[in-house]
Parts: structure tokens; C-alpha cells; sequence
């Protein structure tokens, strides 16, 4: 363990200073043309990989550099650490960084490249104790036999470490460095307590070279057990800058269209959507997306490829509107193409919100929008929404001082029973019976906090409500039901 980390550091050492001096030469400007020049050449001719490590051949390590892109100095790291097979590794690392770091990917590609044994686990669909550690075990047995064999339960750790043992005691697994990677380990808070300490002491506990790496969104601070633990190694993966998200996504570009055609794309993608979104994974989806629309004055013959002003003025608007609906969750991915292809508008197309957190019946959508109807429209604007042959009143008849003041600024005010189900049976097309039913989904409503119980239960004059929610998620559900809840609303008159 110490001379591993002696050479470790030596190899940082030598890293920092080798960039210092490259750097420094590159940088000076008291430099001569000519010495420039030649120092250009030098470098060009003895250009060697990024990654090196006396335990890997030369093509190995090139290929890895090609997988992955702008991680030099966190892969340089991780060899390091991981030193030879036979060498034995430190306990444990937790690697941390925002979503889309980069983590995940490059931790399967090192393991998978360098053909290191491993189990790779999810703790979000491994959400139980007993899930996690069959899986692991499952995964181990399939690196030491190709026939499976079922397995035998493991409720707690201490069966674990015993099945542990069983797993690896081929001569393959104990000759080299094992790996047990977790991913998302901030998912461990939510198991037995016990359970993130024992993995930090697996080396220990098993008496075996393995090495646990966690991978998490959240620094260890607050991940660290209260009751204490072996700390581990911390490795962070900062995010990715906008010329690293750039020359990633233009790697994506389609074969019938050439490289600089999508980095234009790329280019002009970031430009809309990095200022609020820098989640690789997001964008990769927003890029492949709205491409079509980009492609769409090339494909007529209306432009050229590198007709760059034409084909930004056509798709401005449009991933505009994209940033407004799909990276919002307006619509559904499969509702944007298909808006794409009919060439309509957004609004068109009813769907989900992002704030609709919550499933409802088809009856408590509309129990929800009657509830808000009544809390933020005046009673005696009833007639006037609901009531067919009403006549001809205007608005100034009911406006009076003290009703100026627009009531979604005013907030809810409580309504009785009777008010909502009468505006209920306005609303629905089909007769609504006052069956027990829907009085339990009013109930169900008040327990998720939809709608509050104003005032005392043991009221003579019936229960009144108030509705809870935001314009935004009613207008949310609303769409689910096809329902304009615009034109039932006073304030917007």
C-alpha cells in the first residue's frame, strides 16, 4: 500500500512539472520565431499517447485516449491508483461530480478497456439491501464460471462477506485487483446503516484484493456514516466546459452529413440551451431531436451547408420553442416529433408539465379545476361562465373598488361544498352522481394538499375548501383533460 502510493505521488510529481515546462515554452513570448518553430516541430514528431502505464500495451491505452474525451488527468489518476493487477489497491475511492460529469461512462469504459474484473451496480434499481448485494454477487459469479448457478439468499452483510469469499476464490479473481463500483451511492443514506461502512471495509473484512468505488452526486460530507468509517480516496470530476460539450456532441454527427455541417449545429444547439442546461445527456437528446428542423432548408435545396445565417434564422425560433416545451416537459419527446412533422404550433398539443408531479383520477382533475375555478373567480361570476342564456353582462357591471386588484395576486379564498359540485357538473360533459366516490376523491385531495379544509369539520353550514395549487400545474392538468381553463377565469377576461 505505501509503495503504491509513493509511486503515485511520484507520478503526479512528474505529471505537474512535465506540464509546467511544456507549458511555460509554449507560453513565453520572449521566444524567437525560428526556436518557435522548432520547438513546434519537436513536439509534433515525438507527439506520444496521453495515458501511460507499463502494465497496458501502447494500443490499448491510444484506444482508450480515443474514448475518452477531455478526462486526461482524472484516467491519469485512476491508473495510477489502480497500479498493476497483481498489485494491491487502496480499499476504496469515491469519485463525485454534478450529473453528466462523466463519471459513470468513463469508469465503465477504463474497467471494460483494460479488461479489469468488476461488478458494475446501480443502487437506483438495486433499491434494497438484499437486491444490491445478489447483484454483485451474481455479477461475480459470472467472472469466475460461465455456467450459473442459482444463488443462495443474502439478507444481511455477514452473508455476504461469506458468499464474497466463495465467489472470488478462483485463482484468476485472487491473482488480481477485483472491482465492486456502485453507482449512484448517495441511494446507500436510504439502506441499513451498516451497509455503506461494511463496503468501505471490504478489503478487510474479505481478506481479498478488492477495490469499492463510489460514485456519487454529492460530496462525502454529506455522505459519511455519523457513526464513522474508513474514509476514502476522493477523486472529483468537474463539469464540462462549452468548447469540451461542443467537440463531444459534433462527435455524434450523422454520416450523410459532414463533420463541420453539425458542429455548426452543435454550435448554434449550445448557444440556446447552455445558459440554462449543461447536462450532457440532455443535450445529446435536444441535439438529435431538433436536427431534422435544421437539416430542413437543405434537404429543399432552399440552402446550403454552408449557408450558415439561412439555416440559424430558420431554426431560432424553433429550438426556442423547443427550450419552452420539450427541456421543460410540456410535451413528450414523441409529441415534439410529431409536432415537427404536422408543422403546427406547440400549443397544439396537450401534454404533461413538469410541475404535474402527482397521477390523478379522471374526476379529481376536474374536482382540482373546479376547486380553483371557485377560489380565484367571484361567486357572482358563476351565471356568467356556466350558465348558458345568462344575457349580455359585461364586465364593468361586477368591477367594483375593491375587486380591481386581480385575485391571483389577492390568493385563494374558501368556497362552500355545494359551490364546487355545481361547478363540477358545468364542467363535465357526462352526469356526475354526488356518490360516496367522489366525495372520497375531495378527501383524497385534501390529504395530498391539493386542496385545504378551511375552518372547523363540525361546521353546521357544510365543510369549505381552498385550492392550494399554482396556475401552472392547473393549467398542466388541464391539458391532460383537454380542459381551457383560460377562459373560465375572471382575471383573464
Amino acid at each position: 500500500m505505501v509503495g503504491g502510493a509513493c509511486r503515485f505521488a511520484a507520478h503526479a510529481q512528474w505529471v505537474g512539472a512535465g506540464e509546467g515546462e511544456f507549458g511555460g515554452l509554449r507560453e513565453s513570448s520572449d521566444l524567437p520565431t525560428s526556436q518557435s518553430w522548432k520547438l513546434q516541430d519537436t513536439e509534433t514528431e515525438v507527439k506520444m499517447p496521453v495515458f501511460k502505464h507499463p502494465e497496458y500495451p501502447e494500443a490499448t491505452l491510444l484506444r482508450l485516449e480515443s474514448l475518452v474525451l477531455f478526462r486526461d488527468s482524472q484516467v491519469s489518476t485512476l491508473l495510477s491508483i489502480f497500479g498493476e493487477r497483481q498489485h494491491l489497491s487502496f480499499p476504496s475511492l469515491f469519485i463525485y461530480g454534478h450529473t453528466s460529469s462523466g463519471k459513470t461512462y468513463v469508469m465503465q469504459t477504463l474497467l471494460k478497456t483494460l479488461e479489469l474484473p468488476h461488478a458494475f451496480v446501480n443502487c437506483v434499481e438495486c433499491f434494497t439491501s438484499r437486491l444490491l448485494l445478489e447483484e454483485i454477487l451474481r455479477q461475480l459469479q459470472s467472472l469466475s464460471s460461465k455456467e450459473e448457478y442459482p444463488l443462495p439468499f443474502c439478507d444481511t452483510f455477514n452473508d455476504f462477506i461469506r458468499l464474497f469469499k466463495q465467489a472470488t476464490m478462483t485463482p484468476d479473481l485472487q491473482k488480481q485487483t477485483l472491482y465492486v463500483v456502485l453507482d449512484k451511492a448517495e441511494q446507500l443514506r436510504e439502506l441499513e446503516t451498516n451497509l455503506l461502512p461494511g463496503f468501505l471495509r471490504l478489503q478487510e473484512l474479505t481478506e481479498r484484493n478488492v477495490t469499492v468505488v463510489l460514485l456519487s452526486e454529492i460530496v462525502w460530507e454529506l455522505l459519511r456514516p455519523a457513526t464513522g468509517c474508513l474514509e476514502p480516496l476522493p477523486l472529483f470530476f468537474p463539469d464540462y466546459s462549452i468548447g469540451h460539450l461542443q467537440k463531444i456532441l459534433s462527435h455524434d454527427h450523422p454520416p450523410e452529413y459532414s463533420f463541420d455541417f453539425y458542429a455548426a449545429y452543435i454550435n448554434i444547439l449550445l448557444g440556446v440551451f447552455y445558459p440554462v442546461c449543461r447536462d450532457l445527456k440532455e443535450l445529446r437528446h435536444l441535439a438529435a431531436l431538433n436536427f431534422s428542423k435544421y437539416c430542413e432548408p437543405v434537404v429543399q435545396q432552399k440552402a446550403s451547408e454552408r449557408d450558415t445565417r439561412k439555416l440559424w434564422k430558420n431554426i431560432e425560433s424553433h429550438l426556442k420553442k423547443a427550450m419552452q416545451t420539450v427541456y421543460l416537459r410540456e410535451i413528450s419527446s414523441s409529441q415534439w416529433e410529431q409536432l415537427l412533422q404536422d408543422d403546427g404550433e406547440a400549443g397544439q398539443l396537450k401534454g404533461l408539465s413538469a410541475h404535474a408531479h402527482v397521477e390523478l383520477p379522471y374526476y379529481s382533475k376536474f374536482l382540482l379545476i373546479a376547486a380553483y375555478l371557485a377560489s380565484y373567480n367571484p361567486a357572482r361570476t358563476d351565471k356568467r361562465f356556466f350558465v348558458k342564456h345568462h344575457g349580455k353582462i359585461r364586465k364593468k357591471n361586477f368591477q367594483k373598488k375593491h375587486e380591481k386588484t386581480s385575485s391571483h395576486l389577492l390568493g385563494p379564498k374558501p368556497f362552500p361544498l355545494d359551490r364546487l359540485l355545481a361547478i363540477l357538473h358545468s364542467i363535465v360533459d357526462s352526469r356526475v352522481a354526488p356518490t360516496a366516490n367522489i366525495f372520497s376523491q375531495i378527501t383524497s385531495l385534501v390529504t395530498l394538499q391539493l386542496l385545504s379544509l378551511v375552518g372547523h369539520d363540525d361546521q353546521l353550514n357544510g365543510p369549505r375548501y381552498k385550492c392550494s395549487v399554482s396556475l401552472d400545474f392547473i393549467r398542466s392538468i388541464s391539458r391532460t383533460v383537454n380542459f381551457d381553463i383560460i377562459k373560465y377565469l375572471y382575471d383573464f377576461l
